[in-house]
């Protein structure tokens, strides 16, 4: 089963949804599943350098009181994951397309799982910024990535393209929001959720293969 998981890595609702796709995984261990992660910014005209995360903020949400409201309910939610959202520790928003070409660069080995988890908590839990590529590489070097090679890597422009082109990809094909997760280019489910709901999906795509194995 292909399962492809549309995301940014600065949206903490991708994050818990990451959490509660791995429970449900886990609760059908023989479901042959390969996950591919597919790019989608949330905010693809910020500069490189990304943007002060109170201005970045008040932009968003109009105003402190929203802000509250909105981590409140993300906290809430991430900690029934184990996530522990410190919210304050942000300073800035990133630009994402680094973070999205360190998974894609990760992909070659086989470490795109654990990049993705890696940068969501250096993003989430630690306040670091994931625009910058100092910082990348050091969290790539953490999640097990050759150093010389990835510092070259996020010091050109090597898969800039590939990566807008799969964002324009995706809202292409209808996604206006993520996490979006799409199971074998014919079941989608939007937004974060539960592992009941994941798991009906899941049996779902099962049962078609099987039928359609033995039509």
């Amino acid at each position: 089963m292909r399962l492809e998981y549309v995301f940014d890595t600065v949206c903490p609702w991708c994050y818990v949804g990451k959490r509660r796709l791995e429970r449900a995984l886990a609760l059908r261990p023989d479901a042959r599943v390969t996950i591919r992660w597919r790019p989608f910014l949330l905010n693809p005209d910020l500069p490189p350098e990304g943007i002060e995360r109170k201005l970045y903020l008040d932009r968003k949400f109009g105003g402190p009181s929203r802000v509250q409201r909105v981590h409140a309910a993300v906290g809430a939610a991430g900690k029934t994951e184990g996530i522990v959202f410190d919210f304050d520790a942000i300073t800035r928003t990133p630009n994402s397309v680094n973070s999205h070409r360190l998974i894609r660069h990760a992909a070659a080995t086989g470490h795109e799982g654990q990049v993705v988890e890696a940068l969501y908590h250096a993003y989430f839990v630690e306040g670091r910024d994931i625009g910058d590529v100092v910082t990348l590489a050091k969290i790539g070097t953490e999640a097990g990535l050759e150093p010389k090679g990835l510092r070259d890597y996020l010091d050109s422009d090597q898969d800039v393209a590939a990566v807008l082109n799969d964002n324009v990809h995706a809202h292409r094909l209808g996604v206006n929001g993520v996490p979006c997760l799409v199971l074998d280019g014919n079941y989608a489910v939007a937004g974060a959720q539960e592992p009941d709901i994941l798991l009906r999906l899941i049996d779902i795509v099962r049962e078609a293969e099987a039928e359609a194995a033995f039509s």
